[in-house]
């Protein structure tokens, strides 16, 4: 009982201090009044009590500023900040440990001064850019969630970004419409964080040209719409698969994009679904071929990104071979979790790496 008590009043101080870290975000005014009149507090206490109160924690609300304030805001505290330090150690003579504290101060809000203005850039204060940036990860992960699928048909899709980053330039957007399932899987040119921008702005045009567009304007309606962004030298791989979940047939279409591979689960052997397709942004009016393909039940599509089987020592060709031999020994599983699987054995740890796997379950 008194650990279950300990664990609520430690919640209940929890939700306190993030509601008033909440309440400081919206009023930077009144955060700035609260942070000078500490440090008021702190250098007073400092001077009387000296022993007790350290100077050196007029460095914690200046920290805390650095989160909370405005760029103009943070400049008028470090300012207010390094004169109350001067004031309560200079006070007790001019020695050199003492003026290199003074110094310590103005570089710690040196520091922050810095990380603000790059925030203020954005228009935002403290924490805001990186809530920000945190709302468009979800965003990207959102869009490529994929819809609810009828009985017997299972996808996984995982990705993997260069670095360890939480943005990538591989994204998936998909939508279901009358029994049809429509997925792309995108390489935006450049890896991670650096192509994490353009694969949020991409991911959002393409996902509202899926289920609107025909089937086979999809591409070319991609094209121009990247066509329009005027980027220099930037580019998309697209590969595009669309599936009538009552029969299996489907169709696949590439820009620039390594081909789609099908297992076949009657005779166990994979098959490369090659089509022809320039890479998107580069052509004024590409034409993309299409193959047409069947999922019988226990067959498995492979949609995947270059990073999953190109490498600096071997070609595509070779990497789809391997990538196919990964995908061999899990067979006996139906493919449960070899998205996952995959992407952590297969894919490359310098690129984005992307997978989604279509099953068409032998046992509904």
């Amino acid at each position: 009982m008194r650990k279950s008590g300990g664990l609520a009043l430690v919640r209940r101080i929890g939700r306190r201090v993030e509601a008033l870290g909440r309440r400081a975000r919206r009023s930077h005014r009144a955060a700035f009044v609260a942070l000078v009149l500490v440090q008021l507090v702190i250098s007073v206490a400092s001077d009387i009590w000296m022993t007790l109160v350290p100077a050196s924690f007029l460095i914690v609300p200046l920290v805390v500023g650095g989160v909370l304030l405005q760029f103009g805001e943070l400049v008028a505290l470090t300012g207010i900040t390094t004169a109350f330090g001067a004031y309560v150690v200079l006070s007790r003579g001019m020695t050199l440990p003492r003026i290199g504290f003074v110094l310590v101060l103005l570089v710690v809000g040196w520091i922050m001064i810095t990380s603000a203005k790059v925030r203020s850039r954005l228009g935002v204060a403290g924490t805001r850019s990186e809530s920000m940036l945190m709302e468009l990860r979800d965003t990207l992960t959102a869009q490529g969630l994929i819809p609810q699928l009828p009985t017997g048909w299972r996808v996984e899709v995982a990705i993997q970004s260069a670095g360890g980053s939480t943005f990538s330039g591989d994204f998936v957007v998909s939508t279901m419409h009358d029994d049809l399932l429509e997925v792309a899987l995108v390489d935006v040119s450049g890896k991670g964080i650096d192509a994490g921008t353009r694969a949020l702005l991409l991911s959002g045009a393409f996902g509202g040209l899926l289920g609107v567009v025909p089937v086979e304007e999809f591409l070319p309606s991609a094209n121009r719409y990247l066509r329009r962004q005027d980027w220099d030298d930037d580019f998309a791989t697209v590969v595009h698969v669309v599936l009538d979940l009552r029969t299996g047939d489907f169709d696949v279409r590439t820009a620039g994009h390594p081909p789609a591979i099908q297992f076949d689960a009657w005779s166990g052997r994979w098959q490369t679904r090659d089509t022809d397709g320039p890479l998107l942004g580069l052509m004024e009016a590409p034409e993309f071929e299409v193959n047409h393909g069947l999922l019988k039940l226990g067959d498995a599509l492979f949609l995947y990104s270059d990073g999953m089987v190109e490498t600096p020592r071997q070609d595509i060709g070779r990497g789809t071979d391997r990538l196919a031999g990964f995908a061999e020994r899990l067979v006996g599983q139906a493919f449960l979790g070899a998205a996952d699987a995959l992407v952590a054995s297969a894919g490359g740890s310098g690129d984005d790496s992307a997978i989604v796997i279509i099953h068409r379950l032998a046992h509904a």
